[in-house]
């Protein structure tokens, strides 16, 4: 496999890479993850079933395309492909550190600069991808309350129904969720998707980087509400998105919903706890 992947990584660079040295390293719950070096150049290689092979590629065209607009790092898709029954993806290598006040404040400066570049069709992405293992639906869409009932609380809804999972009545969860987003007309903005605290992170350089996307077109708040899950964000990042492209008002009352949506997907993940986190945000949400 290890021959298969340098050759393939040789073959999109041009130049003859001869990766003999490959270490596991941390990736994850969904994907084996490991380095590739040739002593001169090292890759960062992600790993899993054959099966799994569109959801790198979904991955590598999101990277990509958040790569495309120069406002924020990520790490350069090389490749992806499979051999036998594994799938991979080849990603540019990088150092990461610890950084420091001024490069979150800086990363919070180029995240609201890439929320600025927008999308003429509207809200959704050309393919669907995935969100963790989930499928995520991305389905294009000119109405923002809609996708987001429709192709985030309702499919985990309905995957949760198929684990057990009864949260309510759907028909009066997704009408609420229209509801509280019912004067809500963002511009589509391009998010990262699944931005929690274990997908951004300060290089060695000082530079800010942000991993594994879930790439689509929505509302923003979405992407910043989620950096305030499992964690959060140092201060200094907040501040260098406010300055930059201050959060409209009524974020703090629309931020527990679009988290609902990672939560539940946690729940069809995971199950545990999640349950009954979903709960009380919807039980809010029904008041």
């Amino acid at each position: 496999m290890w021959k298969t992947i340098a050759a393939h990584i040789s073959q999109v660079t041009g130049e003859p890479f001869n990766g003999t040295d490959s270490r596991s390293v941390g990736g994850g719950c969904i994907n084996r993850a490991s380095t590739l070096s040739d002593g001169k150049r090292t890759y960062f290689v992600k790993l899993n079933q054959a099966a799994q092979i569109e959801m790198f590629a979904a991955e590598a065209l999101g990277l990509q395309q958040i790569w495309d607009t120069q406002t924020i790092r990520v790490p350069q898709p090389i490749c992806w492909g499979s051999e036998g029954d594994t799938a991979y993806i080849v990603l540019e290598w990088l150092d990461l550190g610890r950084g420091n006040d001024q490069n979150w404040f800086l990363m919070g400066q180029q995240l609201a600069a890439m929320h600025q570049v927008t999308s003429k069709p509207g809200f959704g992405w050309d393919r669907n991808n995935t969100i963790g293992s989930t499928p995520q639906i991305n389905d294009w869409a000119t109405d923002w309350p809609d996708f987001f009932a429709e192709h985030r609380i309702g499919y985990q809804l309905s995957l949760a129904g198929r684990r057990g999972g009864n949260f309510g009545p759907r028909d009066r969860i997704l009408a609420a969720v229209r509801q509280q987003l019912r004067d809500r007309t963002p511009p589509p903005s391009l998010l990262h998707g699944d931005l929690w605290s274990g997908n951004a992170a300060i290089t060695t350089a000082g530079e800010p980087i942000i991993l594994d996307p879930a790439t689509y077109f929505g509302d923003r708040e979405a992407d910043l509400a989620m950096t305030e899950l499992f964690g959060g964000f140092p201060a200094a990042f907040y501040r260098g998105y406010n300055d930059t492209f201050p959060l409209d008002p009524g974020y703090k009352q629309r931020k527990s919903l679009y988290n609902l949506y990672h939560i539940l997907n946690h729940f069809n993940l995971f199950g545990g706890g999640y349950s009954s986190q979903a709960q009380r945000i919807i039980n809010r949400l029904l008041q």
